[in-house]
């Protein structure tokens, strides 16, 4: 892997290794070997997620990261390049990304700010498997900074802030019986008819935080039932994401999943809170300014919030409108490419605080 290509040929290499969650040994084995050979940055390896860190005593220290999974193959690898986008899994979500931080990398060896780049496993999956996760809680000085960037698509445009995200079954029970018989038992998969039937009438929240509106989201995404062609069945559960906008705490959405629910058993399957957009932090509003003065809130879960747990303010910026992301035409402009590496190596070399 050559980090001295130009940022479309790197983001075309990328996507071409398959790295879907809890499979990208290749493609961290080859990040680790290509950053290795760049004797200005200290790389240490997590599972196979890998932290590269500048040490020039610099004043500010900021944080440069990207995931290295994707969600599964749709029929759309190998990559194909129409000469104004890259088709193909990974190019919007989130290997163009990454491509542009492994440029500024390989190729900015003395930033005006001290930067740790971060490259990580497993985060389309649940956040157990999350390789920042695993960093933050083994080791969180590696990831101590003044500021971080994800550079998670957002069409070349400031995303602040991150929706929360909690998934739940939803439980029905009934009474096994044979299907012949049907009136002597209690069908659980009809039981579960009411569940949808609140989904389909909830109506979700437009919150506005800081000038940005959220809009929140309570759906089905699974149904399981059944235990066999001729057995009427006794359990059903429908598995609900809620996606919260970030003025609630995880335990508030929580507590209002519970009400919309109410009568029924709950388990939880995962959760993570989101993140305030902070745009009063002095560095947060910094970087807004020096990428241009627009932002738009996210609408979906990212590591931002893993960094705000941690006391280090943060925002989304990277190449690819999130819209297509984990879509089978999926796409990054390649224009968006460039113009994200270039707005990023004038902000870390410090050419916006000369200029402005």
């Amino acid at each position: 892997m050559d980090l001295t290509t130009d940022v479309v040929s790197l983001t075309r290499v990328l996507c071409d290794i398959e790295s879907v969650s809890h499979h990208e040994q290749r493609i961290a084995d080859d990040v680790e070997q290509a950053l290795r050979g760049l004797d200005h940055l200290e790389v240490s390896r997590h599972g196979n997620s890998l932290v590269a860190r500048t040490g020039l005593g610099r004043a500010e220290r900021v944080v440069v990261a990207g995931h290295l999974d994707t969600v599964p193959l749709n029929d759309n690898l190998p990559v194909r390049d129409d000469g104004t986008y890259l088709h193909g899994l990974g190019t919007c979500d989130m290997k163009g990304g990454v491509a542009v931080a492994l440029r500024l990398a390989a190729t900015l060896p003395e930033p005006a700010r001290d930067v740790t780049f971060c490259f990580y496993e497993a985060e389309e999956v649940d956040a157990v498997h999350n390789g920042l996760r695993k960093i933050a809680e083994a080791t969180p000085e590696l990831l101590a900074a003044d500021f971080a960037v994800l550079m998670e698509p957002s069409d070349g445009v400031v995303e602040a802030g991150c929706q929360g995200t909690l998934r739940v079954d939803v439980v029905t029970r009934g009474e096994r019986a044979h299907s012949a018989r049907s009136w002597k038992g209690s069908n659980a998969i009809h039981a579960a008819a009411d569940v949808l039937n609140r989904l389909t009438a909830y109506e979700p929240r437009r919150p506005v935080i800081d000038g940005l509106e959220y809009r929140e989201g309570l759906n089905a995404v699974g149904i399981r039932g059944g235990v066999a062609g001729n057995v009427i069945p006794d359990e059903a559960r429908v598995s609900v994401n809620f996606r919260f906008a970030p003025d609630r705490s995880l335990e508030q959405a929580l507590d209002h999943v519970r009400e919309v629910f109410d009568g029924y058993e709950l388990e939880v399957t995962d959760a993570d809170a989101g993140a305030l957009p902070g745009l009063d932090r002095p560095a947060a509003a910094d970087f807004v300014a020096a990428m241009g003065g627009e932002v738009n809130p996210k609408f979906g879960w990212t590591d931002v919030a893993r960094f705000t747990t941690l006391g280090v303010p943060a925002v989304n910026y990277g190449p690819g409108d999130p819209m297509f992301a984990h879509k089978q035409d999926e796409h990054v402009p390649i224009a968006q490419l460039r113009s994200c590496e270039e707005r990023m190596r004038a902000w870390l070399s410090g050419a916006q605080e000369t200029t402005r």
